[in-house]
């Protein structure tokens, strides 16, 4: 108790064992949070120079990590777009050697057979880039720019396909569902575990599959100024979990309580309760693991907020 009362102050109080109080502090005015309780990060990156080019040198990654609704809005323009431009340039060929003026004509030999105007035109490039097939339509041996075109219509479509239905894919496989299915307790306590002080919260896995090689991280996040004046917005500190001991490395078949032990190695050491509640940081909890089902990699995000008038804070949770 002598330990608890040094470091918490003097205010503080031996309450029941069987009763667990939360600390109040003055309320606060609201902050900006770094991570939010979903995991989502609040970062926006400006005045980088050159940030669109970028963006657009790794294309394939830009698109993966767009929002599903301008996915599917660039899928959907560019095989409209690519179609368009097909169906076009087919036509194209069929005005300039004249065979829309000899559409039913029996004696004349086509470039491509029984395509009279443009939707003509584009059906033929559909049921051929679709691979469908009717036979109504083909290409006659009488018209070598057609099947030069046809050949970079086969060469065309499987690039787009490949780069697109690709995007798609992995999109889709991405493990980003399976993190919600992972829950952290609303908020992280300072108690005593085996006569030692220790931050502890809880993480749970909802589904009954397993999680291959869990590991947990702590991240603490704190403005701070080094001994040489400069001062450090969001510097990051880590926190023991249990390396040593592999304490970090979880089984997650039921909910588990991670720990972490406030000894003069902690960067909580040398707070009290009173500096505890005033402080302004973040833990951010990092959780790694692969999918049982599917074998994937994913990490799940969660941060506990150090403002008291939050549902997701830290507090206090004397024994």
């Amino acid at each position: 108790m002598a330990a608890l009362r040094r470091k918490f102050g003097e205010d503080y109080q031996v309450v029941n064992t069987n009763r667990a109080t939360t600390f109040s502090a003055p309320v606060k005015k609201k902050r900006q949070r770094f991570v939010e309780k979903n995991g989502r990060c609040n970062v926006q990156h400006g005045n980088l120079g050159g940030e669109t080019s970028r963006y657009l040198s790794d294309l394939f990654t830009t698109l993966v990590d767009l929002k599903w609704r301008w996915n599917l809005l660039i899928f959907i323009l560019t095989y409209t777009i690519a179609w368009l431009v097909m169906a076009s340039m087919w036509w194209i060929i069929a005005y300039i050697r004249g065979d829309l003026n000899h559409g039913h004509d029996s004696s004349y030999t086509p470039c491509v057979a029984n395509v009279y105007n443009f939707p003509s035109a584009f059906l033929f490039f559909i049921e051929t880039e679709a691979t469908i097939g009717y036979g109504y339509r083909y290409i006659t041996e009488k018209c070598p720019e057609g099947i030069i075109l046809f050949l970079f219509q086969s060469l065309l479509g499987s690039i787009v396909d490949a780069f697109l239905i690709g995007c798609m894919f992995i999109k889709m496989s991405q493990p980003k569902k399976r993190a919600e299915t992972l829950m952290f307790s609303q908020d992280a306590v300072i108690s005593q575990r085996d006569g030692k002080l220790c931050l502890m919260f809880r993480v749970g896995n909802l589904r009954n599959s397993h999680m291959v090689s869990a590991q947990i991280r702590c991240k603490l996040i704190k403005s701070r100024q080094t001994p040489e004046g400069e001062f450090l917005p969001l510097d990051q500190c880590e926190l023991d979990v249990g390396f040593g001991t592999g304490a970090d490395q979880l089984f997650l078949v039921s909910p588990l309580t991670i720990c972490h032990e406030i000894n003069p190695k902690s960067p909580f050491f040398d707070l009290s309760q009173r500096s505890l509640m005033n402080e302004q940081f973040e833990i951010v909890v990092i959780l790694e693991g692969i999918v049982e089902t599917t074998g994937e990699e994913f990490i799940c995000l969660c941060a506990f907020f150090s403002d008291s008038s939050s549902p997701d804070s830290l507090c206090t949770h004397p024994i």
